[in-house]
């Protein structure tokens, strides 16, 4: 953990959220064998670890980050209870520990992206019970039965830009374009899809703009208002024809903008020569196995909504700073000696947040788990990103 983002938590002092030697802090020992410091405007004592998923935490620290690494490889909470030995309220308790730090770790550095391709897809789910269950479900909640991961994706990266957690309905489909609008900058990007009509209308909520057609004559009313796209807005689907439930073949519409414009799009891109959704419906796969609840045919599906989601900020925030991506490696200059007669080292790792400039190395678990959000930042996070608060806890199942 590091000492030089280390600030004192007391609100009441004048150097509340300063960083540590700025705002007059100094190590001062230890408090049953966790380092602290003191605080000379307030005379405050404040742990190293506060700000960190560790703080407060009563384990080994080593226990709880392989807890953390089982839960975003794939485990479930009772596997990666039996894993690490300990009771899976303990692990429930971990995950949510984990998955809030995360949450914040994640949205403090999505912003201002410069996308230039964005691909949208949907992930099947469920909470609790299956879709042909549901009637009797519903008596007790309204989020049991399928649950949808909606993702829009920047395959140049391969970063997931925003994901919505919920049904397959047109709120949600304008809830996920106006978060990547949220944390993109004023460059629209060129979105891609499947035939999922809910897009159309989210990307004109999102994007278009209102203009009022002119009156047929001079006489009567003037037409309604209505969205138009602006000429930026460039949307393209990839449009799947079946026969008995088979593909036959693969077609493309142009929804939005010029086909010149998208085919100018295509040639300029690093990853695409085509309109295609095969990046996002690739990350799907990696999605399914990095997190059990997304598993086909598995015991370890949601039983609450908002675990559905905890668990997806965990596995998202481990695979972006975490998980090196292999088609992002660049070759080094000189190959790296490694230990003993192995084979040089040709290859730098790359992970999706450093290849869209949000760190410059792969982060280890412990450096993750331990990164400290500012007092500014956090503080207001309601305030300065209200489109990505938690779903409501309505049960507090596990």
């Amino acid at each position: 953990m590091d000492w030089n983002t280390l600030y004192c938590p007391n609100k009441c002092c004048r150097y509340y959220g300063i960083p540590f030697q700025p705002g007059k802090m100094v190590k001062n020992g230890s408090s049953y064998g966790h380092q602290q410091a003191l605080c000379r405007g307030c005379g405050g004592s404040v742990a190293l670890s506060y700000g960190t998923a560790y703080y407060g935490l009563e384990s080994e620290p080593a226990i709880f980050e392989t807890a953390v690494r089982a839960l975003a490889e794939g485990n479930s909470i009772r596997a990666t209870g039996r894993i690490v030995q300990i009771d899976k309220d303990t692990v429930c308790d971990w995950l949510n520990r984990a998955a809030l730090h995360c949450r914040s770790v994640a949205l403090y550095f999505w912003g201002q992206l410069h996308v230039t391709e964005c691909q949208l897809d949907e992930l099947w789910g469920f909470v609790h019970t299956k879709e042909a269950h549901l009637p009797w479900a519903k008596i007790y909640c309204e989020t049991y039965g399928d649950a949808w991961v909606w993702l829009a994706f920047a395959p140049v990266w391969r970063l997931v830009l925003a994901f919505v957690v919920g049904k397959r309905t047109q709120e949600n489909a304008d809830l996920l374009l106006d978060r990547v609008k949220d944390v993109t900058d004023a460059h629209i990007p060129f979105f891609t899809s499947d035939q999922l009509p809910e897009y159309d209308d989210a990307l004109l909520h999102t994007y278009g703009v209102w203009v009022q057609p002119a009156r047929n004559g001079d006489r009567g009313r003037y037409p309604q208002p209505r969205l138009v796209p602006t000429p930026d807005l460039l949307y393209a689907q990839v449009v799947q024809v079946r026969e008995k439930g088979r593909v036959t073949a693969v077609k493309t519409k142009v929804v939005f903008g010029e086909p010149e414009a998208i085919a100018e799009k295509l040639a300029h891109s690093s990853v695409s020569d085509t309109i295609n959704t095969s990046f996002v419906e690739r990350d799907n796969l990696t999605q399914r196995q990095s997190n059990r609840r997304l598993t086909r045919r598995t015991n370890g599906f949601s039983k609450e909504i908002i675990w559905f989601e905890k668990q997806l900020w965990l596995s998202m925030a481990y695979y972006h700073f975490v998980l090196p991506h292999h088609s992002l490696r660049q070759p080094l200059e000189t190959p790296e000696p490694t230990r003993g007669t192995g084979t040089p080292k040709r290859w730098e790792p790359i992970t999706p947040a450093m290849a869209a400039g949000m760190t410059d190395h792969v982060w280890t678990t412990t450096e993750l788990l331990s990164y400290r959000v500012p007092a500014q930042f956090s503080d207001q996070l309601s305030k300065i990103k209200p489109l990505f608060a938690l779903p409501d806890e309505v049960h507090q199942g596990k």
